[in-house]
């Protein structure tokens, strides 16, 4: 699959999700065969860009490329700021947000919320077109709520405005991440345009990306929660769409070093008070994925742990235990 000159390796892209897809993660689900990781969305303003938070948003260094950041607001000219300023952090590829169903992002009329309005969503992807000479890609979900679903609209606009890429979430901003996610929207956008639709949502397993991109007809499938505390999911997709084959899920005596290089990478990108805190919910994330029922019987006890190296320890322990 192409993203303007730009080939894509796999089938299978890793969603930007805030709170998860940071560097290290990133980094991560490429070496697991990830086609595409896209950053946690950024508003990328001069008063911003010495916080702390917009550093370690906007680091791409050692990162494989294309590099696709993923941008956010409420008006054209602020998106189209903001995708020239991303130019300057490596941007290859420009991601507008107009997925995101958080209600500090939708009370700010950015995110899904930007749905609501289909002349404002022609003005901004015409405005971040015609600011950039990088690809632009579009994220979004199938509509406001169920009586508005209106993404196979946008859809043409975006295609019509020079969007090279579609990434659909389906489920309206309404759901949030309520319910099932229904993929007949996707299939009806993939029908009608000719730029690539990429499938998102409820995508846990090998053979439900294989049957979803069957049914759609879609160019690709984006993994996202799923790969909490499971980023080997990826290769695993990445093998059945290619050969038809389920490959065997790694060993615990393989996810080890992966795990704990995780973790590590975290301590040392953040620093290590920050780096501890924000760990804590991928070794949730992991031994929820590892052991449950001992996962749940670890977890208070990790939990309570404000040192690096302490934390580090601990969860060796643990896994080496299971």
């Amino acid at each position: 699959m192409n993203i303007g000159s730009h080939k894509l390796t796999s089938k299978v892209l890793l969603a930007p999700m805030a709170g998860t897809s940071d560097k290290p993660f990133r980094m991560i689900c490429r070496d697991q065969g990830a086609g595409l990781t896209t950053s946690e969305m950024v508003v990328i303003q001069n008063h911003l860009l010495n916080s702390n938070k917009s550093k370690h948003r906007l680091d791409f260094s050692s990162e494989q490329l294309p590099i696709s950041i993923q941008i956010a607001g409420s008006e054209a000219q602020e998106l189209a700021n903001s995708a020239i300023k991303a130019l300057e952090f490596g941007a290859d590829i420009i991601d507008i947000n107009m997925g995101c169903p958080a209600k500090k992002v939708c009370n700010k009329a950015a995110g899904s919320a930007l749905m609501q309005n289909e002349e404002l969503v022609e003005d901004i992807l015409k405005a971040v077109v015609n600011a950039v000479e990088v690809p632009v890609t579009l994220k979004m979900r199938t509509g406001w709520d169920e009586e508005n679903k209106n993404a196979p609209t946008i859809a043409k606009i975006a295609e019509d405005n020079g969007i090279k890429m579609l990434a659909i979430h389906g489920r309206t901003r309404s759901q949030k991440y309520n319910g099932d996610a229904e993929f007949d929207t996707v299939k009806k956008i993939a029908s009608q345009v000719s730029i690539p639709v990429v499938a998102n949502g409820d995508i846990d397993s090998p053979k439900r990306a294989k049957d979803i991109l069957d049914f759609t007809g879609a160019d690709a499938v984006m993994l996202g929660r799923a790969t909490q505390g499971n980023p080997w999911l990826i290769s695993q997709v990445n093998q059945f769409l290619t050969s038809g084959k389920t490959g065997e899920e790694p060993t615990l005596e393989k996810k080890i070093p992966l795990i704990l290089g995780h973790i590590s990478q975290i301590h040392d990108f953040y620093g290590h008070k920050m780096g501890t805190q924000l760990s804590r919910k991928h070794i949730f994330w992991y031994s929820m994925h590892l052991d449950q029922e001992k996962g749940l019987a670890f977890w208070p006890s990790i939990n309570r742990v404000s040192d690096h190296s302490e934390q580090y320890s601990k969860f060796h322990e643990f896994l080496y235990s299971i």
